[in-house]
C-alpha cells in the first residue's frame, strides 16, 4: 500500500529490493504475489489526484511481482489473480479499476518486457475456454466486456497496436485474431497510444539514471526451464554491465522550484546556482542553512528548497564518493562537499535544539528525492573528523524519515552503496556492524550484500579487519541462523561467508548442528567447508553425534570422510564417543531424549544410522593398517548392542 501511495515512480527500486527481500525470498512466499495482486486490483483504486501525480502507478508494482515469480504454478497464479475480473466482468456493476492494471501492463511492458505482455496475452486467450468449460461462453463475454469497455473508457484509445505488435510472434497474433477480430483491425496506421486514466503514470522523466525498465527489475520471462533457471541460481553470474557512457552536463532548471521561494531564499539558491567554485558554494549553502534556522523561517519551504538542493548537486551523487588513496588529508577533503554542510551542522547540534529536527526535516525530503543522500551521510560520519563518535545521528536521521526504522533505512541505504560503490561498501562495513550490531547481526541480510559484490582483495580485507578485531560479524547467538540462510546464496558468496565465519573465534561446536541441514546433492559448498574445519578439531561426543546424524547415502562419503580422519588422528578418543553413542542409542524404539539444547532439537540419531556408518567406515578401512574396530571400546559397545537387540535386528 505504501508503494502505491507515497513511493515516486523512478525511485522504487529500492523499495521493491527491500520488500523483496523481506517478504518475498522465501519459497513459501511464492503464494503471497497472487494475494498482493488480488489485493491492488480490488482494494488500492487510487484517487484521480494520485493517478495525476508521479506515485508509483499500480501496474508497474503488478509488473515487478510477475517478474520475481520464480515457479510456473506461481506465475500462473499470479496471472490468474490479475485476470480474475475480467472473467465475468458486468460494465454495470463492476468497476473498470478492476480491470485496468492487466491492460496497462501488457501495454506498458511491450517495449521492456515484451515476454511479459506475450504471456499475458497468452493466458487471457487460453483462459475462455480452459477455466470453467461449462461455462466458456460466460468467460468469452466477460473477457470481451473487459476489452470494450477498456476501449469506451479510453484506457488504451486502441488495442489494435498491442493486440497486432510485430514484436509478438506469429501464432499468438493469429490466436489473438481469431479470439478478438473486433480489436484487431486498425483503420489507419497505428497512432501513440494515449491513456488517458492514468496517463501520468508514463512518466519518463521520472525515471532514474540507472532504469532500465519500467519495473526497476532484471529482465525476467516466464518459460518451461524457469524452475532450473532460477530454483538455486548458486553458481556465480557473469552479470551484464552496461557500459557507462560519459555524462554530459546539462543547465539545470530551477525556475519552477524558486518561485516557490521566499526572496531571501530564493536570492541565496540563485548564488549557490551561479557559483564558481566549492568554496564558494560552501559559504553560500552555510548562509541558507543559517536562514533554516532562524526562528522565523517557514517550514513548508523545507520540500522546495530540497527540490533546488538535490538538482544543484547531482553531480554529488555521480561516480566514487572515497578516494583513490585513503589519508587523513584526501578524506577531509572529500567531505567538504557544500551539501555535507548540513551534516556537518547536525553534528555540532544538540539533540534537543529545535534547528536540530529542522535541518533532519531537510535531510528526510532530501532523502525522498535522492535516496543516496543516506549513505553519503553515513560515509560523512565516517570519514569526517568533525563527526568523531557521532555515528548515532543517523539513527535520528532514520526516524525522520518516512520509513521511520533504523534497519529499514540501513539495509536501503547499505544496498544502494552496493550498487553504486563497492569500496565505500567495503569501507563502511566495519563501523556499520560496530555501530549498529542489533541491526546487522541479527540476520544475514546485510553480510549478503557484501558477499554478492566483492573481490577475492576485499574479502581478504575484511578477513584481517576481523582478525585485528576491527569488525565482528557475527556472534554466537545468530551465526547458526545466518549460515543455514547462507545455503541459498550463490557458490562465491557461500565461500566469502565461510571464510568470513572462520575468521571469527567461535567454537566450531556452535554451528555443528547445520549439518542436519546440509543435503549433499544441494549444498556442497557448506559440506566442504564444514569438512576442512572439522579435521582441525579434535572431535567430541556432540560433533560425532551430529556426524552420525546424517542420512547414509552411498554417493555422501561426508560422514566416512570425517570418521576416517578423527579414527587416524584420535582413534581412542573416538573410540570412546562412539561407545558411549552406540549404548545410549541401544533401545529399540529410541527413547525420546531430552529437547534443552538446539542440536538436540535437530538430531534425529538412531542405532541403525550408527552401526550403518559405522559399516561403511569398517569397509573404507579394510586395505589399511587401520585396527580401530578392534579396540575395547568399541568392541565393548557392539556386544552390548548385540546383547540387547532382538532376533530380527540381529540378522540385519
Amino acid at each position: 500500500l505504501s508503494l502505491s501511495l507515497q513511493v515516486r515512480f523512478g525511485q522504487q527500486k529500492r523499495y521493491q529490493d527491500w520488500f523483496q527481500r523481506q517478504y518475498l525470498s522465501t519459497p513459501d512466499s511464492q503464494s503471497l504475489r497472487c494475494d498482493l495482486i488480488r489485493y491492488i486490483c480490488g482494494v488500492v483504486h487510487p484517487s484521480n489526484e494520485v493517478l495525476s501525480s508521479d506515485i508509483l502507478p499500480r501496474w508497474a508494482i503488478i509488473g515487478w511481482l510477475l517478474t520475481t515469480c520464480t515457479s510456473n504454478v506461481a506465475a500462473s497464479n499470479a496471472k490468474l489473480a490479475l485476470f480474475y475480473d475480467w472473467l465475468f466482468f458486468n460494465p454495470e456493476k463492476d468497476s473498470i479499476m478492476n480491470i485496468e492494471p492487466a491492460i496497462l501492463v501488457m501495454h506498458h511492458s511491450m517495449k521492456p518486457h515484451p515476454a511479459i505482455t506475450a504471456t499475458l496475452l497468452d493466458f487471457m486467450c487460453r483462459i475462455i475456454p480452459n477455466f470453467y468449460p461449462p461455462l466458456e461462453a460466460h468467460v468469452r463475454q466477460g473477457v470481451f466486456n473487459s476489452l470494450t469497455h477498456i476501449v469506451e473508457k479510453r484506457v488504451l484509445a486502441h488495442l489494435a497496436p498491442l493486440f497486432d505488435n510485430p514484436k509478438l510472434d506469429k501464432e499468438l497474433r493469429a490466436m489473438l485474431r481469431e479470439k478478438f477480430p473486433e480489436f484487431c483491425s486498425s483503420p489507419s496506421p497505428p497512432i501513440e497510444v494515449k491513456i488517458e486514466e492514468p496517463v501520468s503514470m508514463e512518466m519518463d522523466n521520472h525515471m532514474s539514471e540507472k532504469d532500465d525498465s519500467c519495473y526497476d527489475n532484471a529482465e525476467a520471462a516466464f518459460s518451461d526451464d524457469e524452475d532450473d533457471l532460477n530454483s538455486k541460481g548458486k553458481k556465480r553470474e557473469f552479470r551484464f554491465h552496461p557500459i557507462k557512457e560519459t555524462i554530459v552536463e546539462e543547465p539545470v532548471d530551477i525556475t519552477p522550484f524558486l518561485d516557490q521561494l521566499d526572496e531571501s531564499l530564493k536570492d541565496k539558491v540563485l548564488q549557490l546556482q551561479k557559483g564558481s567554485d566549492t568554496e564558494a558554494q560552501c559559504e553560500v549553502m552555510q548562509e541558507i542553512v543559517d536562514q533554516v534556522l532562524e526562528e522565523d523561517f517557514d517550514s513548508e519551504q523545507l520540500s522546495v528548497l530540497a527540490s533546488c538542493l538535490q538538482e544543484l548537486f547531482k553531480a554529488h551523487f555521480r561516480g566514487e564518493v572515497l578516494p583513490e588513496e585513503i589519508t587523513e588529508e584526501s578524506l577531509e577533503e572529500s567531505v567538504g562537499k557544500p551539501l555535507y554542510l548540513i551534516f556537518r551542522n547536525l553534528c555540532q547540534m544538540q539533540e534537543d535544539n529545535s534547528g536540530f529536527s529542522l535541518l533532519l526535516d531537510l535531510l528526510s525530503e532530501l532523502y525522498q528525492k535522492q535516496p543516496k543522500i543516506g549513505y553519503h551521510l553515513l560515509y560523512y560520519l565516517k570519514a569526517s573528523k568533525a563527526a568523531a563518535g557521532k555515528m548515532n545521528l543517523y539513527e535520528s536521521f532514520a526516524q525522520a524519515t518516512q520509513l521511520g526504522d533504523l534497519h529499514t533505512c540501513l539495509m536501503m541505504d547499505m544496498k544502494a552503496c552496493q550498487e553504486d560503490d563497492v569500496r565505500l561498501l567495503c569501507y563502511l562495513t566495519p563501523s556499520i556492524y560496530t555501530e549498529f550490531p542489533d541491526e546487522t547481526l541479527r540476520s544475514g541480510e546485510l553480510l549478503n550484500m557484501i558477499v554478492a559484490v566483492i573481490d577475492s582483495f576485499q574479502l581478504q580485507e575484511l578477513v584481517c579487519h576481523v582478525m585485528m578485531g576491527n569488525l565482528v560479524m557475527f556472534r554466537k547467538d545468530s551465526v547458526l541462523n545466518i549460515l543455514i540462510q547462507s545455503l541459498d546464496w550463490e557458490t562465491f558468496e557461500q565461500y566469502c561467508t565461510w571464510q568470513l565465519f572462520l575468521a571469527h573465534s567461535i567454537p566450531l561446536e556452535t554451528i555443528i548442528p547445520i549439518l542436519q541441514h546440509l543435503k549433499y546433492k544441494e549444498h556442497p559448498e557448506a559440506l566442504s567447508c564444514l569438512l576442512l574445519q572439522l579435521r582441525r578439531e579434535k572431535p567430541s561426543e556432540e560433533m560425532v553425534k551430529m556426524v552420525l546424524s546424517r542420512p547414509c547415502h552411498p554417493d555422501d562419503q561426508f560422514t566416512t570422510s570425517i570418521l576416517r580422519h578423527w579414527c587416524i588422528k584420535h582413534d581412542d578418543l573416538l573410540a570412546e564417543h562412539i561407545k558411549s553413542l552406540l549404548i545410549k542409542n541401544n533401545s529399540l524404539p529410541r527413547k525420546r531424549q531430552s529437547l534443552r539444547s538446539s542440536s538436540s532439537k535437530l538430531a534425529q540419531l538412531t542405532l541403525e544410522q550408527i552401526l550403518e556408518h559405522l559399516d561403511n567406515l569398517r569397509l573404507n578401512l579394510t586395505n589399511t593398517k587401520q585396527n580401530f574396530f578392534s579396540q575395547t571400546p568399541i568392541l565393548q559397545a557392539l556386544q552390548h548392542v548385540q546383547a540387547s537387540c532382538d532376533e530380527a535386528h540381529k540378522m540385519k
